[in-house]
């Protein structure tokens, strides 16, 4: 069978994949086009495995909300570049979709997930695998819903930040305002009570070590260490923070005027925790000039 231009195109619209792999394929298939589909994504698979243990540290955070339930999903990319690319970002986005429609357990779960386009999300990914020419993750993702009286909000900050927040009581506007403040100050926990506390007993030696320098009687180093562990959970507890919309009001006097009260948080940062390769730019030139 002749391999026409037009089926090579039609390959490549269902596939992505680039032309001369499709002509290729389709060559070996003698122009069963079905055929071709199927051997491309078997290659696809191969080289998603190939490319599984490379780092995705770039990539987005999807957030989406729909009545009394909030998720917060994070999809990663090798480059920012590829983060922007629109069929990455729809692929994101049918991830989301999958989460919201679906609450699975877990990222496994989730993988195994049909998408409203009909393939599973791991199906999609190899896709997207095969398109791009990346490592593509689908890292992580969180599910919070709200109970009678409560509500969720939302705000994202480009494609980089995402917050969730349930509150009990309150309104929409409420939970958007702390979840953009969330965003912005990055609090470890809700209340002083939710800190770890290794992170409070790691603090109290610095500044007890801090305060024995200051030569100052046994009872005032103490009452400065106190002191300074106050001003400590104030700047890392979401309730002691200082608003950023109102910094003479903290988030916590901001709520109890509404009659609210800050029951859960998730804040997503693209890559946090994730350890990114360290290119040196000019060694990398340099040795590509060695090869030219």
């Amino acid at each position: 069978m002749a391999i026409t231009a037009a089926l090579v195109k039609e390959l490549r619209e269902r596939t992505g994949a680039g032309m001369m792999e499709c002509k290729k394929m389709l060559t070996e298939t003698n122009g069963d086009i079905e055929a071709a589909i199927e051997q491309l994504r078997k290659r696809g698979a191969a080289q998603a495995d190939k490319k599984a243990g490379r780092i995705a540290a770039e990539g987005t955070i999807i957030t989406l909300t729909e009545g009394n339930k909030g998720v917060a999903v994070e999809v990663n990319s090798e480059t920012d570049f590829s983060a922007k690319d629109e069929f990455f970002l729809a692929f994101a986005n049918q991830v989301a979709q999958a989460v919201l429609a679906n609450s699975p357990a877990d990222v496994d779960a989730l993988s195994a997930t049909a998408t409203a386009e009909g393939p599973t999300v791991e199906e999609a990914r190899q896709a997207l695998i095969q398109k791009i020419g990346e490592n593509i993750t689908v890292r992580r993702f969180e599910i919070i819903e709200a109970s009678e009286g409560g509500v969720i909000g939302a705000y994202q900050h480009g494609n980089k930040i995402s917050v969730l927040t349930r509150l009990s009581g309150g309104s929409e506007d409420l939970a958007k305002d702390v979840a953009m403040h969330i965003a912005a100050s990055s609090p470890v926990c809700i209340s002083s009570d939710e800190v770890p506390a290794e992170l409070l007993a790691k603090e109290r030696e610095i500044f007890s070590a801090q305060a024995a320098e200051s030569g100052k009687p046994a009872e005032i180093m103490e009452k400065m260490v106190e002191g300074r562990i106050r001003k400590y959970l104030n700047e890392i507890t979401l309730l002691g923070q200082a608003f950023v919309k109102n910094p003479d009001q903290t988030v916590e006097n901001l709520v109890k005027s509404a009659g609210a009260e800050v029951q859960q948080f998730v804040r997503y940062e693209v890559g946090e925790g994730i350890e990114k390769k360290e290119d040196d730019f000019v060694n990398e030139v340099m040795a590509q000039a060695g090869k030219a």
